[in-house]
């Protein structure tokens, strides 16, 4: 039966940076207690060797004697797989092996299958996701991708709050979806008796938290989307939103760039990564380009929002956009852009200056008509993060939200709702705003050089497994 605890006095890794200069054959008489996984295991006669792996991404062999090793008979028979815990003297064999010379062991745990030749690496993909126990150990980058993920995100914490943000937890169900255009999961509450959505954005409680007085706040959010899944979308995802009272559009764009660049530092040591075998230089300052810039210079069509309809109709037909009929001017500029440029901004770039019928809550330009103050951060043809100086008029959001019920109408089913409470906060006064979301498994996958949104999820969805 295996212990009910085992006390490790010590890691694999931290056996490596105190021993490895030891000479070949020698002895430190010093004794260490170590636990993990057996990756290798080899038995000749009265020695046995074993190679075990923790979870500080070291390894270590262990050398059993005959004469030396309590229950030699039971080690030379544990299978690749297996837990154990040993204790015993740190020693460098003479073949030049960091090894723990075992005076007692024991089982911690063993595996009832066979891990076969996974431990040299799991290539498919399918199995790699549903069986994410295995591969994080068959494959050591899989660790290594997920320790930085859990690097980012604690130091996007305390770089925040370093600059005076304080987390919060808002509701994961909403009575009404918002904050986002997109598609939510339904569900229903017994004891209310009512419909609830999974939220596709924190959006709107966090603003009513700076109505409260928060002026700085942010979330970690575990989001929800009804949408289709791709190397760059789950249903599922994880995003950083945050509100700064008193700060426009501009103040977020360069918090976004020195968060990201930051964060490149302190995982890389620099800012010029390389990403899918193409360099990217993070150093900020990025560039900032309007729409209609960026479209004129990759597709060379001139599209802008004062444009006649019927001109957008034609060029998005003409750039195989499909048109529906209660697309306006707005909506066929972003889609014309979709289609033609985002995917070729290698960037990074900030993309400015939207139209306001596609983006419900964001401030009027105060200098363009019929645009608002919004930017998406563009990186590797991707967008990162999506900001805006934020629409503080409960009239005008009123009649946004109105536009938006027109669309859903229309057959526009991710187009936002009325949210009366939401108004109401408005009534009470929202200062000036700026805010910002930033799709964090994208950041992952940036700074990771991860090519699909599956490899930064622990478990991704996926469908049922067949029988």
């Amino acid at each position: 039966m295996p212990p009910y605890r085992f006390e490790p006095t010590t890691t694999t890794a931290a056996l490596r940076a105190e021993h490895d200069g030891l000479d070949n054959g020698e002895e430190t008489g010093i004794v260490v207690t170590v636990a993990g996984r057996v990756m290798l295991h080899r038995a000749q006669g009265k020695l046995a060797f074993a190679t075990l792996r923790d979870g500080s991404g070291g390894a270590v062999q262990l050398f059993a004697l005959a004469a030396v090793t309590d229950n030699f008979e039971g080690f030379i028979k544990i299978s690749l797989g297996d837990w154990v815990g040993a204790t015993g003297e740190v020693v460098k064999t003479r073949t030049g092996e960091l090894s723990v010379k075992i005076a007692t062991w024991e089982m911690l745990a063993e595996t009832r299958r066979g891990f076969g030749d996974k431990w040299n690496g799991i290539t498919d993909v399918d199995t790699r996701y549903r069986q994410r126990y295995v591969d994080l150990w068959a494959n050591p980058e899989t660790r290594t991708v997920f320790l930085q993920r859990s690097k980012i995100l604690s130091l996007t914490r305390r770089w925040l709050e370093d600059r005076g943000f304080i987390e919060v937890e808002t509701p994961v169900f909403h009575p009404i979806p918002g904050g986002a255009l997109a598609k939510p999961f339904t569900t229903h509450h017994n004891a209310l008796d009512m419909e609830l959505f999974l939220r596709i954005a924190p959006e709107l409680y966090l603003k009513r938290l700076t109505v409260g007085g928060f002026e700085r706040v942010f979330e970690l959010a575990r989001v929800f989307r009804n949408e289709g899944l791709s190397t760059r979308h789950n249903p599922e995802f994880t995003m950083l939103e945050l509100y700064q009272a008193y700060g426009d559009y501009h103040d977020v764009m360069a918090l976004t760039e020195e968060l990201v660049a930051y964060l490149a530092m302190e995982l890389h040591g620099t800012t010029k990564l390389t990403y899918g075998e193409r360099e990217l230089d993070l150093t900020p300052p990025w560039r900032r380009a309007t729409i209609t810039e960026v479209v004129e210079e990759h597709a060379g069509v001139h599209v802008d929002v004062q444009m006649p309809v019927e001109d957008l109709r034609r060029i998005a037909t003409e750039h195989g956009v499909e048109v529906k009929p209660h697309y306006g001017p707005g909506k066929l500029m972003l889609e014309i852009y979709e289609k033609t440029t985002e995917a070729n901004l290698w960037g990074p770039v900030f993309v400015m200056d939207y139209p306001q019928e596609v983006s419900p809550l964001a401030r009027d330009h105060r200098t363009k008509p019929d645009l608002v103050e919004r930017f998406e951060a563009i990186v590797a043809g991707r967008e990162l993060g999506n900001a805006f100086s934020e629409l503080l008029d409960p009239d005008e959001q009123r009649s946004r939200f109105s536009a938006q019920a027109q669309q859903r109408a229309a057959g526009d089913d991710e187009a936002m709702v009325m949210d009366e409470d939401y108004l109401r906060a408005l009534d009470y006064g929202l200062p000036p705003t700026a805010g910002l979301g930033i799709g964090m498994d994208r950041l992952v996958m940036l700074l990771t050089d991860t090519q699909s949104v599956r490899d930064v999820i622990l478990f991704p969805s996926l469908r049922t497994e067949p029988e």
